[in-house]
């Protein structure tokens, strides 16, 4: 099959075999690209989709970028069941596979020494939510009926303004207490901004949005960890996600950093290399 070469991580050469049916971008099937001791997983992807003007074009389509970001989760999630995959950015494409090669030439020190830091272990993603609104009536009690006066107009107003700090305050101090506890069996955290909930549909408002780097190993006592605290506060929903690749922690080593400054550079998304 002939097309551009669409890459969508780099490790070490692993014995494992993918999923029989794996399939990716475009429904070509994933393969390695050796290099010296590193193997890219790529697929062919049609350039009439993948060329940089036709990329340019797709970012205004939701589905197509929805249906490619799919594709790209299944190749790295069936990589994390058999290996250490280092993520590339969605749409990193090249011409062909000695384009791969040179980008992996010029990376390799850095693909080693992530790879290195990273062998064995998985990003888990904890999130931690206000399910309950007072202003709506959820924490606080409202009287009944039309208020009296404007006296009792601004008390209930009042009433319902110090159920909505204490809330919060209970959120924050409970979100604090479960990082901080995380943080003591992660090897590394990452703490990324609150996620907009008109953006992600969550129900909530999310007060904690942050990653782990675990150990495949302690991993099970991680997740029970987490699953201890999930009724622990009247309120306040926990979800955690994973395992999953370390996209959070690709970049160079520093806690509490950006999730965009984590992830490897895109040496050759949109363009024919």
């Amino acid at each position: 099959m002939t097309g551009l070469r669409y890459v969508y991580a780099v490790c070490r050469p692993f014995g494992a075999a993918l999923q029989a049916q794996l399939t990716g971008v475009a429904g070509d099937p994933p393969r390695v690209l050796h290099h010296h001791d590193l193997v890219a997983v790529v697929s062919h992807v049609p350039e009439a989709d993948f060329s940089e003007e036709a990329l340019r074009a797709h970012l205004e389509d939701l589905d197509w970028l929805a249906s490619t970001a799919r594709a790209h989760q299944q190749v790295i999630d069936a990589l994390t069941a058999v290996t250490t995959p280092l993520p590339l950015r969605l749409a990193t494409v090249f011409r062909d596979d000695s384009g791969v090669r040179v980008m992996m030439e010029e990376r390799e020190d850095y693909f080693r020494r992530t790879l290195d830091r990273l062998e064995g272990r998985v990003e888990w993603g904890v999130k931690v939510y206000v399910e309950s609104d007072p202003e709506q009536g959820a924490l606080a009690e409202r009287p009944a009926g039309k208020p009296a006066s404007g006296r009792d107009y601004l008390r209930r107003r009042s009433m319902r303004s110090r159920a909505h700090e204490d809330m919060w305050q209970r959120a924050e101090e409970f979100a604090t207490r479960l990082h901080r506890t995380l943080s003591e069996r992660a090897e590394d955290t990452r703490l990324h901004a609150p996620q907009n909930t008109a953006l992600s549909g969550a129900a909530g408002r999310n007060v904690l949005n942050a990653a782990y780097l675990v150990g495949r190993d302690v991993s099970e006592e991680f997740v029970e960890m987490v699953d201890r605290t999930k009724d622990e506060a009247p309120g306040i929903r926990v979800e955690l996600t994973g395992p999953w690749a370390a996209y959070s922690f690709a970049g160079e080593e520093s806690r509490e950093g950006n999730a965009g400054e984590s992830r490897p550079r895109d040496t050759g998304a949109g363009e024919a290399s």
